[in-house]
């Protein structure tokens, strides 16, 4: 074989090798890439897609880009490979569960309305080899509507609620709008649950906030019930124990709302053995008026009152007390006192208040 046909050879190949090589250069996009997330609740909504631009196109009519005459077939919803949405729970989509993962994003066009693919087999480049029989997790059809012109395709979250929220492709002046909703109480309680067997687990916050979130929402209360004790007990041989104003008071709004009345009262009797700053002995009396242990908050008040005599918000929670109570003239008495060394900036309320309590019109704001 003639050696400098195969010198000239080796060259060739070593050239062509040498410009194929990969590289990492970070090249702008014409349709770039984006990921757009959100929380709904606990649920992690995820969505990939590359962004093309309009130039001048009128992309949902006779483009070529969205194929909509004839016999339509799905649209990538965006461009290069197809767009991804994922979901860290179940949601339901318009009213339809999907299960939580991965779904490749498709649209099929019909007029103005759209047909939304959900498919299970994510990973395809565009929707080319979209099987809409066997690769479809769910298939809807909703409306589109106007919106403000948009050069980019974007997709847009809109319409927050606390477990709704609408996801909206908007290109040109058009928006194809659907409609995400996550069971709020299932996933959170079952995100607490996860979540309190980490590094959460050593926190009386956590499980104190975990029971007043259910409490919050009237659901999954006797758990609650638990996780509060677990707060102020603390974990193995009493490991993090903490019994403060903040998980006693969670859990007498639990026992109350349980109505297991004298667990109750048994837990306020052992919240007045607590020490307490001067501050946190407000707060506490302000929770037992707000709760309607008007009785409580005046024994309260008059523990509190002994070590800080003098203090002129416990005096004027001592005498909303009394009001409530229906002792007027105690009630005046105290307030009349607290205005003595009420800061100037509160003085105007409290003369409010005095007029309320002469009046019977006086009511707590709501905490």
């Amino acid at each position: 074989m003639n050696k400098s046909f195969v010198f000239s050879a080796i060259t060739l190949l070593c050239t062509i090798s040498l410009y194929a090589q990969f590289h990492t250069l970070s090249i702008p996009q014409t349709s770039p890439k984006i990921q757009e997330s959100q929380m709904l609740g606990v649920t992690k909504i995820t969505i990939d897609y590359s962004s093309p631009a309009l130039k001048g196109r009128d992309v949902w009519n006779n483009s070529g880009i969205i194929p909509q005459q004839g016999n339509p077939i799905p649209w990538r919803a965006g461009a290069n490979m197809a767009t991804v949405i994922e979901f860290s729970t179940d949601v339901k989509i318009e009213g339809k569960l999907l299960k939580s993962g991965k779904y490749g994003f498709h649209i099929i066009p019909k007029g103005d309305t759209y047909d939304l693919l959900f498919a299970h087999n994510y990973d395809q480049w565009g929707s080319y080899y979209l099987d809409v029989e066997n690769d479809v997790s769910l298939r809807i059809s909703v409306p589109s509507e106007s919106c403000p012109k948009s050069e980019q395709l974007d997709y847009e979250f809109l319409n927050r609620t606390e477990n709704t929220l609408v996801i909206g492709l908007e290109w040109g002046e058009k928006r194809i709008p659907f409609t995400v909703e996550v069971d709020l109480n299932t996933t959170v309680v079952e995100s607490f649950r996860s979540e309190l067997r980490g590094i959460n687990t050593y926190h009386w916050q956590s499980w104190n906030d975990a029971a007043s979130w259910c409490l919050e929402h009237n659901t999954n209360l006797e758990e609650a019930l638990q996780w509060v004790n677990r707060s102020i007990n603390g974990g193995y041989g009493g490991f993090a124990a903490d019994k403060n104003l903040t998980n006693i008071s969670t859990k007498i709004r639990l026992l109350t709302k349980l109505n297991k009345t004298e667990e109750a009262k048994t837990t306020i009797a052992e919240a007045k053995q607590l020490n307490a700053t001067v501050y946190e002995a407000n707060g506490f009396s302000r929770f037992l008026l707000q709760n309607g242990f008007y009785q409580d908050a005046l024994e309260y008040c008059n523990i509190s009152l002994k070590s800080n005599p003098d203090t002129w918000f416990l005096e004027l929670n001592r005498g909303l007390s009394q009001y409530f109570l229906n002792n007027k003239k105690a009630a005046l008495k105290d307030v009349r006192k607290a205005l003595n060394t009420t800061p100037e900036q509160f003085q105007s309320r409290l003369k409010e208040i005095i007029i309320e309590i002469e009046n019977n019109t006086y009511k707590l704001p709501r905490s």
